[in-house]
């Protein structure tokens, strides 16, 4: 239970990709026993249909940039955007540990965030309904924005490890 608790104050008070990242990692090692080093963040404009990708073979997870910030904006709240971008950044690691199909992905991103949040905290319910659940009655289909330039985060993964431990 203390485990859940400071896992659960770690993810509220994250500020930004990297912690939240950590958080994943940390939470994938515990639960699996699994874990890689080495990984880009790059965040890109997409269709809102879709949160982010994992291109196998590689070290990157794309994340849909102007999904996230439509969530920022609605949400308005630290724990409800850090638990949608814990939801999506856990997804794709474990794609890139090589769970490919998703089927298998999804129980497993319910699996560890209920182990490690709990079966109440807003990232395991995220994680049961599906990240876009926060997003009911919005019109995301008519929600358009320019393409901009694909960014990589910076300082996303501090490391000086090697990609696969």
């Amino acid at each position: 239970m203390e485990k859940i608790e400071e896992n659960q104050q770690r993810l509220d008070n994250a500020q930004g990709y990297s912690e939240v990242w950590e958080i994943a990692k940390d939470n994938v090692n515990a639960v699996l026993k699994k874990k890689r080093q080495g990984m880009m963040l790059f965040l890109d404009d997409m269709p809102l249909r879709l949160g982010a990708y994992h291109p196998l073979g590689t070290n990157n997870i794309v994340l849909n940039r102007a999904l996230v910030q439509i969530v920022e904006a609605t949400t308005k709240s630290r724990k409800l955007l850090n638990s949608f971008v814990y939801t999506l950044l856990l997804h794709e690691y474990l794609h890139a540990l090589g769970y490919i199909k998703e089927a298998e992905v999804r129980p497993l991103v319910y699996k560890i965030s209920k182990a490690c949040f709990g079966k109440e905290h807003i990232s395991t319910q995220l994680a049961k309904q599906g990240p876009w659940s926060i997003l009911k009655g919005l019109p995301l289909d008519a929600l358009k924005a320019p393409k901009r330039v694909m960014e990589i985060v910076r300082d996303f993964e501090r490391t000086n490890q090697r990609y696969i431990v």
